[in-house]
């Protein structure tokens, strides 16, 4: 019988953070708030940038954007907000979306299937990703339980089950 396998991978539909995008530029035009505050969110080549008058108010636009992102099914592991900073006469805040496992983040990963994971799994490094393989399915679904209970700093998803 053949090896199975899946590969853990950090990435961000980036459709679904258009559609967030999209919903939280509506929210600020509408909502009573912001009027009048210069409130902006927009996409600057591959970050977004938000914009207000005040520092408080470029949070807020923050804080929309993020419940937005969570309502589409987007973790907040994947953006990365810096800090607000002053431009003229107003607040910028830029913010990015990681994707991608770094090479360090994959070696602990791998670890801990070595070390707490069940017997005979493999887990090898491929680029941005770890492929994960066992001869037993149910090894594997071991493996994905036990890589979903740890709260790494990033996101994580289980693709190309086979």
């Amino acid at each position: 019988m053949a090896d199975s396998s899946f590969d853990i991978v950090s990435k961000v539909e980036r459709q679904e953070v258009d559609n967030a995008l999209n919903q939280a530029g509506r929210e600020l035009s509408q909502r009573y708030d912001f009027k009048n505050v210069g409130a902006s969110i927009e996409w600057s080549g591959e970050s977004i940038v938000m914009k207000a008058n005040s520092e408080e108010r470029v949070m807020a636009v923050l804080d929309v954007f993020q419940s937005k992102l969570i309502k589409r099914g987007v973790s907040l592991k994947s953006l990365d907000a810096g800090e607000p900073q002053a431009s003229g006469k107003e607040f910028r805040l830029s913010a990015t979306l990681k994707e991608g496992i770094t090479t360090e983040n994959a070696k602990k990963i791998g670890k801990l299937i070595r070390d707490e994971g069940p017997k005979g799994v493999k887990a090898q490094i491929q680029g941005e990703e770890l492929r994960v393989s066992s001869k037993s399915r149910d090894d594997l679904q071991a493996v994905q339980r036990l890589v979903k209970a740890q709260d790494y700093d990033f996101d994580v998803q289980f693709a190309n089950y086979r």
